[in-house]
């Protein structure tokens, strides 16, 4: 019978503190990549770091901020990647980590707009994200133009479009 009783305690009392922590999740792990249709390239970026916490239960109070690191973008072809990562364009001597801190999330539809700021070469401006959650974790997607950070790559910023692809695992 005291068995039982514990039972019925710890569902009473420890379910619902159980059930609030599996509502909160972070992000273990992340793929970054990124493709550039006017020259038709695609890469990575690794290195990345988080302390993000996502809060299923209330999205509007989850928050993500990260970084990650220029000296790990990637394209598979190592004169370009030294090239980008020169001070002509990322300058990651004097820019080691691409930033971003978000400022709102609203669930729209299956979908999460993430806004926020991105900082490059240390140039902040808004950035959104859309989201969608995965079987493990979430997936997203965006879109800036590389002149809006002084890296110019081709001269009409039209041409300067880079579309940016996430994909989170998460772990409560």
């Amino acid at each position: 019978m005291k068995r039982l009783s514990v039972l019925f305690y710890l569902i009473a009392i420890g379910f619902p503190i159980l059930g609030a922590q599996a509502q909160e999740a972070k992000i273990e792990t992340a793929s970054i990549t990124f493709e550039f249709p006017a020259k038709k390239v695609k890469g990575s970026i690794a290195g990345f770091t988080s302390s993000s916490k996502i809060d299923w239960g209330d999205v509007e109070n989850s928050f993500f901020e990260g970084s990650v690191a220029v000296s790990t973008l990637d394209t598979n072809n190592g004169l370009r990647n030294w090239s980008l990562r020169s001070s002509r364009y990322f300058n990651a001597k004097d820019h080691p980590r691409i930033r971003f801190k978000s400022s709102s999330i609203q669930k729209q539809g299956d979908q999460y707009l993430v806004s926020g700021n991105l900082t490059i070469k240390g140039i902040t401006k808004p950035f959104e994200i859309i989201m969608k959650k995965s079987s493990k974790g979430l997936t997203g997607k965006a879109s800036l133009y590389s002149s809006e950070f002084d890296i110019n790559i081709k001269k009409k910023q039209k041409d300067n479009l880079v579309l940016v692809y996430f994909k989170f695992d998460l772990v409560r």
